[in-house]
């Protein structure tokens, strides 16, 4: 829905992962409200942005490892005692993340760190550069910590996710001397193919292959894909794209609230349960 309006449009000119993403939400019995056009074509801008930062991190040479022996470029980076990093004086966020993708090979974190990392990434290839800098000026990379501005929300329905959402494998009998392997975040790229700091581009079944490997000794508790979807405020983030404006922020939440659903906030992340 597009305002009050079913969309219907022609979108045989758009990238092919947009049309993927259009067209699975048409077909989908869930409706999925848009306050105009301009604001469906972001969401798919995002989250076309969010997948080419996810196969750009796999590319760029960046290590896993765990807090204890995270590194990063310390010409752009401070690392500090709990292994986050956080920007030096002078250097923009936008310098900044760059820097890890031109030169991942000086850097090494866990995967939650990872996703943030692509979420920022997908963020500043999808708004204007000074917007970014202003939002994130107090950026700190560490675990699943993220500025209020990125305004992450999170739902429950792995089975309606889409490109460019974080879903999440958990390995319930992890070993407890391999905790790193308690589960892995991850950035969906396609149908059932996944980005995984750590683990690569592979398929579902393949991430649960390779966290099952580091389990209790004699478990038989298979890890699994979680029902949890987390995706940025598309409609918030919106108003900050070039020659964008008139957002209503608000307007998609008042929308599912009026048709039963429930929305809250906890901390920096936003809930809606059906």
């Amino acid at each position: 829905m597009i305002g009050d309006q079913e969309a219907v449009l022609e979108v045989g000119t758009w990238p092919p992962l947009w049309q993927k993403i259009y067209l699975s939400k048409k077909n989908s019995p869930t409706v999925y409200r848009y306050e105009s056009l301009e604001h469906l074509k972001f969401e798919l801008k995002l989250r076309n942005a969010i997948v080419e930062a996810a196969k750009a991190l796999k590319r760029s040479g960046v290590q896993f490892e765990t807090f204890e022996h995270s590194h990063c470029n310390e010409q752009f980076w401070n690392l500090n005692s709990k292994g986050g990093f956080e920007l030096k004086q002078g250097v923009t966020p936008a310098e900044g993340i760059r820097d890890i993708f031109a030169n991942g090979s000086l850097y090494g974190f866990e995967c939650a760190t990872a996703i943030v990392i692509v979420l920022y990434k997908g963020v500043l290839d999808s708004i204007q550069e000074k917007d970014f800098n202003r939002m994130f000026a107090d950026l700190l990379l560490y675990d699943w910590h993220y500025d209020s501005d990125l305004r992450l929300i999170e739902k429950h329905g792995a089975p309606q996710s889409f490109p460019g959402d974080v879903l999440y494998f958990k390995n319930p009998d992890v070993n407890p001397e391999q905790i790193e392997w308690q589960g892995e975040n991850t950035i969906k790229l396609e149908e059932d193919l996944y980005y995984g700091h750590g683990i690569g581009i592979v398929t579902s079944q393949a991430i649960i292959s390779k966290l099952n490997r580091h389990r209790i000794p004699g478990s038989e508790v298979s890890a699994y894909l979680t029902d949890q979807v987390i995706y940025p405020d598309f409609l918030y983030l919106s108003q900050f794209e070039a020659g964008n404006s008139g957002i209503h922020p608000d307007a998609v939440q008042q929308a599912f609230m009026s048709e039963g659903g429930i929305a809250s906030q906890i901390g920096r992340r936003r809930y809606l349960f059906s």
